[in-house]
């Protein structure tokens, strides 16, 4: 196994200090009732805050929007009783010694009408599609577009009161505003659609507005991902110069890291490079970067054929990731299903007792510990 210590490594940004370089990946678990975290929830974030982590993203917890909502138990992020809960979950994170972001969602036309909170409402998505070529759902108003934009703002404003250290907005994997960026599920005629430079002004918008409302030093973590749920094969960009020309301006808008979704953080991205996704985006826009994709575990979450989810996995050699650490292609490394198995993963590894770390069994998906 190869030294970890570039895994171990403090990193400051703005006004964010971590004490490592180990992150939580966001994991819906849907297990707040009344879309409000409780004390398991609560106890779930400290144990792998005390296990080591250096930054939880948090499930994504939906904004204040009528439409935001897609599946059960999800938390909300918004109302007095769903903060309370985080506030929680925030104090028993930071007794730790840890830092935590929200992820902030909205799933887009992903959602089935019946999910509560939100009743009967449609998904909403720029042209009321989930899946290329089928509309099912309601294509946003401009007005729809300034309430979503509103709702972000809102959410980052109170991340940042109730003392989360930074947020994440999620735009990837085929919900709200990657159905923006997507030609697939994006097919309208106003500023919105066309090129991906139109397709990326709504979540230009979001960027610029929660910016301007928390500040210049309060970080934003920004999630995409070329992958979709509705298409494991879906690719943004196909060139470097195109990743560049889609990135920049999100960066020139706030982001500050850029959270890279991959299945598999050890692929290179474009021919002629080794680099994964993350490491090119790091290359060309010289901003933080987190990889993901497996991490620790010797089987991506999702077959090709679709036929299993968030499998099973053993554990597996950390010597690729490592060297990659060591490079300098990467600053931050998210671990979602062996943070699940191994609570103090970040831990055990540092202490090296890869020996003692447990395989992810999608069982564990069952309850939450």
């Amino acid at each position: 196994m190869s030294n970890t210590d570039s895994l171990f490594q403090p990193l400051e940004l703005k006004k964010l200090t971590l004490p490592n370089r180990v992150v939580m990946a966001p994991m819906t678990r849907t297990y707040s009732p009344g879309n409000v975290p409780n004390e398991k929830v609560i106890e779930y974030y400290r144990r792998r805050a005390a296990g080591g982590v250096g930054l939880i993203i948090t499930e994504g917890t939906c904004i204040d929007h009528k439409a935001a909502h897609g599946y059960p138990n999800v938390p909300s992020f918004h109302g007095e009783e769903a903060l309370a809960g985080w506030k929680k979950v925030v104090d028993a994170v930071h007794a730790e010694g840890g830092k935590i972001a929200p992820q902030l969602w909205h799933v887009g036309a992903i959602r089935k009408p019946g999910v509560n909170p939100g009743g009967d409402t449609p998904g909403h998505s720029p042209s009321g599609m989930a899946v290329p070529g089928k509309v099912r759902g309601h294509a946003m108003s401009q007005e729809d577009i300034d309430e979503v934009v509103a709702a972000f703002a809102k959410a980052a404003v109170d991340a940042k009161r109730i003392g989360f250290d930074a947020v994440e907005i999620h735009g990837a994997h085929g919900y709200l505003i990657d159905q923006f960026f997507w030609d697939g599920t994006n097919q309208r005629e106003d500023g919105y659609g066309g090129d991906l430079a139109a397709r990326s002004r709504f979540a230009l918008e979001i960027v610029s507005a929660v910016r301007a409302a928390v500040g210049p030093d309060f970080p934003i973590i920004l999630r995409w991902s070329q992958w979709k749920q509705q298409d494991y094969s879906a690719r943004l960009v196909e060139t470097p110069e195109q990743l560049q020309a889609f990135l920049q301006p999100l960066s020139d808008a706030g982001v500050d890291i850029f959270h890279c979704s991959t299945r598999r953080f050890w692929e290179p991205e474009f021919e002629g490079s080794d680099l994964n996704l993350a490491g090119w985006t790091r290359k060309l826009i010289g901003k933080p970067v987190i990889t993901v994709g497996s991490v620790g575990l010797n089987a991506d979450f999702l077959p090709e054929d679709g036929t299993a989810d968030f499998r099973s996995a053993e554990p597996a050699s950390l010597d690729n990731l490592l060297q990659r650490m060591d490079a300098n292609e990467f600053d931050l490394v998210a671990v979602g299903r062996a943070l699940i198995a191994n609570p103090d993963w970040s831990n055990q590894v540092r202490d090296g007792n890869f020996e003692q770390l447990k395989s992810y069994d999608k069982g564990l998906l069952a309850e939450l510990v």
